[in-house]
C-alpha cells in the first residue's frame, strides 16, 4: 500500500532503524520512544489492525509474537515488558497496519490507564 507508512519503511523508501527481520516480520526503532527500549514489530503483509486478523492471516500475528520474544532476549529485557497494539482510531491507531509496541528498558507502572 503505497499510502502506508509502515509498507514504506518495509520497502525501504522511508529509513528506519532496524533491530530484526526475517521473511514475515520488520522491527524497528520508535522515532519517539515512551520507554528506554521502544521496539515496533510489524508483519511484512499489510493488515490494518488487530480487529482486521482472520483465519487467513493469523499465522503472521504468531511470527510477530516469536519475533518479540527473540527481540527482547536480544534487548536485555529479561526482567520484563510490555507488549502493545492500538486498534482504530479511539483506541490510539495513528497508522493502521497492526503494529506492536515492546516497551521495556524501565520499570513500568502495573496501570496503564
Amino acid at each position: 500500500m503505497a499510502e502506508c507508512l509502515f509498507c514504506n519503511i518495509i520497502a525501504g523508501d522511508i529509513p528506519s532503524t532496524k533491530v530484526y527481520e526475517d521473511e514475515t516480520v520488520y522491527a524497528f526503532r520508535d522515532i519517539n520512544p515512551q520507554t528506554p527500549v521502544h521496539i515496533l514489530v510489524i508483519p511484512k503483509t499489510h493488515i490494518e489492525s488487530a480487529a482486521a486478523v482472520t483465519e487467513e492471516n493469523k499465522s503472521l500475528v504468531a511470527d510477530c509474537f516469536a519475533a518479540i520474544a527473540k527481540i527482547a532476549r536480544a534487548e536485555g529485557l529479561d526482567s520484563g515488558f510490555r507488549v502493545v497494539t492500538n486498534i482504530g482510531d479511539d483506541g490510539g491507531q495513528t497508522v493502521h497496519h497492526l503494529h506492536f509496541h515492546i516497551l521495556g528498558g524501565v520499570k513500568l507502572s502495573p496501570k496503564i490507564v
